[in-house]
């Protein structure tokens, strides 16, 4: 009998996660990771792991399966907290959910189940997981979710083929209606429970705040800058390499105070990124003031009005090459190369005609529309079809 281990969150889809798997016949056992207590920055005063663990703990019992805690808040500061703290401070907006998964989830949690005799670890992912053969040798698969809605394959854009031969995810057939009506119907205390929000188990945290405890609040100015600028009349020589005009078109513009003019003030451009409308707090505009740019050495915001200012947009980006991940090792690219692809640069962005170029100096993605708030630090993932096969940070 295979033992899986499943990280109990105390949220309904792990809860019908462990559910399936004894369904299926696996030995199961519940695990909650408790990965933050520092209570001075949670927005609500009720203690949310406190509440998550003790609905774990029920639904552990319910299925009649053992369950225990396991403390990972050193490592999660260590790995998640102090890494989000520091791209802050570069200026760049990080992911802290898809790192969870890497570093986290499927690396400390997946070492501690493990060293207890599991065969696999699960989680209440919406994804799936395939296999197929290339040369004669097991190749692992990451397939979306078949709910659309909720498809989360995005989160685990940087899981390797040793993670994901290990991991189970049993609702990835299954759309969130149906986890629902399974935890109905099995009476699960979490049947009816709301998805959480907020950063993977710090639970509802103000960012600013979080981020004021470690990056100081400095005043620092808004600059508008108009959609009419000569910035924008961006003409490409004909002459370029291919590699030249992809990183021109990747390449963020570099704005200065003189290109715009102030209209207003900030507590520090750290707190802020690329494409965010809320927390300006400029008022008198025709329509909504949009992040186009953060500069944290000046500490300057620059901002464009409406959603269409072309300071918004950019038609490619760019991977460092160490910062690139496949998935799918067998099919990276060599330098020289290109890849016709899906791509997306957040959670819940529709997927997006794209090319892969890869160079020794990185990997370009060219995408065949405008994308919006292309933003760095986060993870631009790229798909064939349902399978999700790489993805790398955006630099």
């Amino acid at each position: 009998m295979k033992r899986v281990i499943v990280g109990l969150s105390g949220g309904v889809d792990s809860s019908v996660a462990a559910y399936l798997l004894q369904q299926q016949g696996y030995e199961v056992i519940g695990l909650f990771m408790k990965n933050w207590h520092d209570d001075s920055v949670t927005i609500s005063n009720e203690c949310p792991w406190l509440e998550d663990s003790n609905d774990a703990l029920l639904v552990a019992e319910k299925l009649g399966i053992p369950f225990q805690t396991v403390d990972l808040s050193e490592q999660y500061k260590e790995k998640i907290v102090d890494y989000m703290f520091n791209e802050y401070e570069k200026g760049r907006t990080p992911n802290p959910d898809v790192l969870c998964n890497r570093e986290i989830k499927f690396d400390v949690f997946m070492k501690i189940a493990l060293s207890l005799g599991a065969d696999y670890v699960a989680t209440g992912h919406y994804c799936r997981k395939s296999e197929t053969e290339v040369n004669g040798k097991t190749v692992y698969q990451l397939l979306s979710g078949v709910d659309n809605n909720k498809d989360q394959s995005y989160f685990l854009c940087q899981l390797s083929q040793e993670q994901l031969e290990k991991a189970l995810f049993p609702i990835g057939e299954l759309t969130k209606p149906q986890v629902r009506e399974i935890a109905a119907e099995m009476e699960l205390v979490t049947a009816e429970k709301k998805d959480s929000q907020g950063l993977c188990f710090i639970g509802k945290v103000r960012l600013p705040e979080f981020l004021q405890q470690k990056l100081q609040p400095k005043d620092g100015i808004i600059v508008q800058i108009d959609k009419d600028n000569p910035v924008y009349n961006n003409s490409v020589s004909e002459d370029l390499t291919t590699e030249d005009a992809l990183a021109l078109a990747a390449k963020p513009i570099k704005y200065t105070t003189e290109m715009g003019k102030v209209v207003g003030k900030h507590q520090g451009a750290h707190y802020f990124t690329v494409g965010q409308r809320k927390g300006l707090n400029v008022g008198g505009t025709a329509e909504a003031l949009f992040v186009i740019a953060t500069d944290v050495e000046t500490n300057t915001i620059y901002t464009g009005m409406g959603s269409h200012h072309p300071g918004l947009f950019r038609k490619a980006l760019c991977v460092a090459p160490s910062e690139v991940h496949w998935i799918r090792t067998d099919m990276a690219l060599t330098n020289g190369e290109t890849m016709k692809v899906k791509a997306r640069i957040r959670y819940r962005q529709e997927l997006q005609d794209a090319t892969l170029h890869q160079f020794e100096s990185g990997l370009y993605v060219s995408f065949s529309q405008q994308q919006s708030a292309i933003t760095e630090g986060q993870f631009v993932a790229w798909h064939i079809g349902d399978e999700l096969i790489g993805s790398g940070v955006i630099s």
